[in-house]
């Protein structure tokens, strides 16, 4: 996270805390000048000075940690009580060091819950006047004027008080919104990545289903024909020895493309048309049965589009190959109201959907089909056999 992230994230109390800071070195600094410049014996000026200046040092050396720690209770009561004793000590010392009522007062409500703060404060302010009775008794001209004064001071500082309260609560609850949507970031992410993980390894899954174990197959069923006719029919081995050696060279380019994360290569090197043509003729080479081949006139796909059209080809053909036993295989393209169809229809033993239902190639099929907002249908034909159909949006 760079610089200014982290700036905007800051909450308004932590960007605006200097001003504080500076309230409170003024006001030091002009109640230790009264104190001062006031009319008093040498030990009292001493013992204030002494109380101003311990409050001065508490805040720097622990104050500002205690005021921003937000689950150290006992240490801001420690604060609080300790803030009140030297604030006490100064006014009852001289009235004069009244004027560190501008720099406890707030601090208390920093420290302290409203309604105990609220008490603290009333109970500092009303020191004020009671200084001046001890010290000048009373006769003191300025009771006139400091009792008014009090208790405007105490209704202000309730007011300023809860205002504080108020700013510190909704920083602090922004803080913790802050950290609740980081931390829900962070989740978001996580599970998006796993999400994206498995996304990828099903598409994996798919495309080494369509693609690399079709071929792996197919190369299999040729090596044991080639076995068998091995000694008998020559010519026919070395037919299956180059479709054997074609197959794996096609198995390889689509493992590259598929680690490239590229379209199937039979759709880098031509249409979707001559690659479907491409499946069918290799059907049958393989299995020896006429494959009939129809295709209309298509319009420009979306690669996505007949990358779902492909691979539903091979793997209807491919389950030809392996389950139907069938004599003849009949596939077609066509356009349809909008939509494209591909249909792939043999003569074989027909459809079981337990058995067929429950295969990795047949949901493979659907999810791809849902993808592109396409439908899949699997039955058995009216004459036996296999119907496969499957339409997507062009």
């Amino acid at each position: 996270m760079d610089e200014r992230s982290e700036v905007n994230q800051a909450d308004a109390w932590e960007r605006s805390y200097w001003s504080w800071e500076v309230l409170f070195a003024v006001a030091y600094v002009a109640t230790a000048v009264l104190v001062l410049i006031n009319d008093g014996s040498a030990t009292t000026k001493i013992v204030t000075e002494a109380a101003l200046g311990a409050i001065a040092v508490g805040y720097l050396a622990v104050g500002r940690r205690v005021v921003h720690g937000e689950d150290n209770e006992p240490a801001r009561v420690v604060a609080a009580v300790a803030l009140i004793a030297l604030s006490a000590t100064a006014i009852l010392a001289t009235t004069a060091a009244s004027f560190v009522l501008f720099l406890a007062c707030p601090l208390l409500f920093m420290l302290l819950e409203l309604r105990p703060a609220v008490v603290a404060t009333t109970l500092l302010i009303l020191l004020e006047p009671v200084s001046a009775v001890l010290n000048d008794g009373w006769d003191n001209q300025l009771l006139s004027v400091l009792l008014p004064m009090t208790a405007i001071l105490i209704v202000f500082s309730v007011l300023a008080g809860k205002f504080t309260s108020d700013v510190l609560k909704q920083s602090r609850a922004r803080a913790d919104l802050i950290r609740e949507l980081e931390s829900s970031q962070a989740e978001v992410a996580r599970l998006s990545r796993e999400a994206g993980t498995a996304a990828e390894r099903e598409r994996l899954a798919r495309e080494i289903h369509d693609t690399l174990a079709q071929g792996f197959t197919s190369i299999i069923t040729l090596t044991q024909a080639i076995e068998s006719e091995l000694d008998t029919d020559l010519s026919t081995v070395r037919k299956h020895l180059a479709l054997a050696g074609r197959t794996a060279r096609e198995n390889l380019a689509e493992a590259r493309a598929m680690v490239a994360a590229l379209a199937p290569s039979d759709l880098a090197t031509g249409s979707l048309p001559e690659a479907v043509r491409r499946q069918a003729d290799r059907l049958a080479e393989e299995i020896g049965v006429p494959v009939e081949y129809e295709v209309d006139d298509l319009p420009t796909l979306p690669t996505a589009v007949e990358v779902v059209l492909l691979r539903a080809a091979q793997e209807a053909l491919s389950n030809v190959r392996k389950h139907s036993g069938a004599t003849l295989v009949r596939v077609r393209l066509s356009a349809v109201d909008g939509a494209i169809r591909l249909r792939v229809e043999d003569n074989g033993c027909g459809f079981t959907p337990d058995s067929d239902g429950a295969g990795f190639g047949l949901r493979g099929m659907r999810s791809r089909a849902e993808q592109v907002g396409g439908t899949l249908e699997v039955r058995t034909g009216e004459n036996g056999g296999t119907e496969l159909e499957l339409e997507v949006p062009a």
